[in-house]
């Protein structure tokens, strides 16, 4: 059952990422178009309390990054939680982890490309959201450094558009330290369903994981690249998050679309407002970049185990990139972007990447024994399931009924391969 972490003559990937690059790729992930979307839907749910909910978030979010970087140091191989799930719970909790991953993440994926689309062409999207998913697939398959130079070129732009609209906001004028204790509203089960939506936009650290094969030093670079990450990403949105409701209040905030551009332009800076869609473009397709990047591994990881057609495990023997992979995800991602308006997405994605972190808590639970290890994990599972099930009901239905599907599917492969008496290498190489 073992799929140990390989090196460069066997698994084709080679180890090229430091420190700097892998907090790069997490934070193209984080910083993606999460806070651009995620806010509005969150002050609906809970008013200014929206605030509470961000820190709710951000503690499951901690303790799932301790439990990903243990994890992730000590199986630095491709395909994240799937790995941990199979090598520490077994195939089965494994297999659940990756398909809820890949499932949620694609549709993720489809819904970053038609925000590209949204914000630069909004009466062309669809068409504008397949070239960027062919754009992006196209650097995916170029390698690893290419797609975390990209990065880190976006990366840089969106922290500075970040940054002009958080000083806009609190210099402004007409911001006010009342609105962000007016309005609160939804109880409780608000705060609930607000972190779990803003839980979207802090789900891009696992990318740093699922490059484990890719990662030099993966022992000290992952775990201290993830903690970076997820730094940077909370003191980001904890400022865009203050800023915008002190401009707009809870009410306004909730009923934007745009709610970055209507706060620059509440403050008096209409003349930034383009710039923020450009920022917000950009954001999107760096969040593309990114999923497709982890999607792709955990699709190869899966594939070398034969949970997905095993051609999909090959490596190109020039970029070291799961080619076929790549290539295969791109394809789904672009239908669905030229075929489905998916950028309602956030639930549904955030319920299924709610319990991909579930099993890399639970993962991470059996590392070492005695309470004081134990307590992350702990609250990271009871702080997954609380979050996930807080989601609005459409999401848990639909997140539970692909997940019901994936299990099926689980049970029928184990029912024909003990039928065929189908033993196939783990490796799937």
């Amino acid at each position: 059952m073992t799929n140990a972490p390989a090196g460069p003559g066997t698994s084709g990937l080679r180890r090229t990422l430091g420190t700097g690059d892998a907090v790069v790729v997490g934070l193209g992930a984080m910083l993606g178009a999460g806070i651009f979307a995620a806010l509005a839907p969150a002050a609906r749910a809970a008013g200014s309390a929206l605030l509470l909910g961000l820190a709710l978030a951000a503690v499951v979010a901690y303790c799932n990054a301790g439990s990903s970087a243990r994890l992730a140091a000590l199986y630095p191989a491709s395909g994240g939680t799937y790995v941990y799930g199979r090598e520490r719970l077994g195939e089965f909790w494994g297999y659940l982890a990756g398909w809820a991953f890949v499932v949620g993440k694609t549709a993720s994926c489809a819904a970053m490309a038609l925000t590209v689309g949204a914000y630069i062409w909004p009466g062309q999207a669809h068409a504008v959201a397949v070239a960027a998913v062919v754009l992006v697939t196209a650097v995916d398959y170029g390698g690893v450094q290419k797609s975390a130079w990209v990065t880190r070129a976006i990366v840089g732009v969106v922290l500075a558009v970040l940054a002009s609209v958080v000083v806009v906001c609190l210099t402004s004028g007409d911001a006010g330290p009342g609105r962000l204790d007016e309005g609160a509203s939804g109880g409780a089960g608000g705060v609930l369903q607000a972190a779990g939506l803003l839980f979207f936009a802090f789900a891009g650290y696992a990318r740093i994981a699922t490059l484990g094969e890719e990662v030099r030093d993966p022992a000290r670079t992952i775990p201290r690249a993830v903690r970076v990450a997820l730094g940077i990403a909370l003191a980001a949105y904890a400022g865009v998050a203050v800023a915008v409701l002190s401009v707009l209040g809870a009410k306004s905030l909730g009923a934007s679309v745009a709610p970055l551009a209507d706060a620059v332009r509440a403050a008096g800076v209409p003349g930034l407002a383009p710039v923020v869609r450009v920022g917000a473009a950009l954001a999107a397709l760096e969040s593309l970049l990114s999923l497709l990047l982890g999607v792709s591994r955990t699709t190869l990881a899966m594939a070398r185990d034969r949970h997905l057609p095993g051609r999909l495990a090959a490596v190109h023997p020039r970029f070291h990139v799961p080619h076929r992979a790549t290539l295969a995800v791109g394809g789904v991602v672009a239908v669905l972007a030229a075929t489905v308006d998916v950028r309602g997405a956030v639930g549904f994605s955030s319920f299924g990447v709610l319990t991909y972190y579930a099993v890399a808590n639970a993962s991470a639970w059996t590392l070492r024994p005695g309470v004081a290890a134990r307590v992350a994990p702990a609250v990271g599972v009871a702080g997954c399931l609380a979050l996930a099930f807080s989601l609005p009901w459409t999401s848990v239905a639909v997140g539970a009924a692909v997940l019901g599907a994936g299990v099926v599917a689980y049970g029928v492969r184990k029912v024909r391969g003990r039928g065929q008496g189908d033993h196939p290498d783990p490796g799937g190489r």
